[in-house]
């Protein structure tokens, strides 16, 4: 069954991963999810960045 993270959690993660002070793989420890999680919110946090100023 897969987990489900709330939108909240997910931005907090990606957020984390964008300022870099930290490897994927220490924020994924740290959240206690998959590394390509971590990668896949962060990608999706930067390329959707934009709409938030439409």
């Amino acid at each position: 069954m897969r987990k489900h993270y709330d939108k909240e959690f997910k931005a907090k993660v990606a957020l984390d991963a964008v300022r870099s002070e930290k490897t994927i793989q220490e924020i994924a420890k740290a959240f206690a999810v998959h590394p390509n999680l971590v990668s896949l919110w962060k990608r999706q946090l930067l390329e959707n960045a934009g709409k938030l100023f439409e």
